[in-house]
């Protein structure tokens, strides 16, 4: 399944039409955040938007197309961010500590939290069928770790007995939690914790050739 169906459909469209589109996703995403999936209605979306009841119907037939448009655009961003060349495809722990200290030293608002984790933990409470698609956004964005560590076990960054997966799956599961617990302690302290704990471990498999290297 791929996460950009809805931003090539979109791509078929004018110009106008595009901005449109985009002027809806944008109070959808902003509507789901604020009120949840469930009270954001056709309505709301609509008076926001300023738009026709018919216009919303013809890009968004659906409450499912629009949710599904939604984890989209919160995924391009996301994405496209991890994939940036900031981070050097994520196969060096400088990497790791960059984006670590992206999050915890730029002074980057973590009061609202993770978009894509806010949107998952209201999408799980919903019967749309939406799950798969929102599943497989995380799953690239692991694999995005997961890819870069990889690689560092391959050129011997790391020890060949580190597991790229589960590794993945820390960094993913430390940002998700550090994110959810420093938004509710409003503090930086647990996501700066969670996330200076993966780097860490992740230290642990280093090469002593790569240290020397560094």
């Amino acid at each position: 399944m791929q996460v950009n169906d809805g931003a090539d459909a979109a791509q078929k469209l004018t110009p106008k039409g595009q901005a449109t589109r985009e002027r809806i996703l944008e109070h959808a995403a902003a509507l789901i955040y604020g009120k949840g999936v469930h009270a954001t209605n056709n309505e709301l979306v609509r008076r926001a938007a300023g738009v026709s009841g018919s216009q919303l119907s013809h890009y968004f037939p659906t409450k499912e197309s629009l949710v599904l448009a939604v984890i989209d655009w919160h995924a391009d961003s996301v994405l496209g961010f991890h994939r940036s060349e900031r981070f050097a495809s994520f196969d060096t722990v400088e990497a790791f500590q960059d984006w670590t200290d992206f999050y915890v030293l730029s002074g980057r608002p973590f009061e609202d939290g993770c978009s894509l984790g806010s949107l998952a933990s209201e999408i799980v409470k919903t019967d749309l069928d939406v799950h798969d698609r929102l599943a497989e956004v995380f799953a690239q964005w692991r694999e995005i770790f997961r890819v870069g560590l990889d690689r560092m076990r391959q050129l011997g960054r790391i020890d060949a007995s580190a597991d790229p997966a589960r590794l993945a799956d820390m960094f993913l599961a430390a940002y998700q939690g550090g994110m959810l617990l420093a938004q509710v302690a409003r503090d930086i302290g647990p996501l700066q914790d969670a996330l200076s704990a993966a780097v860490d471990h992740l230290r642990t498999f280093v090469t002593s050739d790569d240290q020397h290297m560094g």
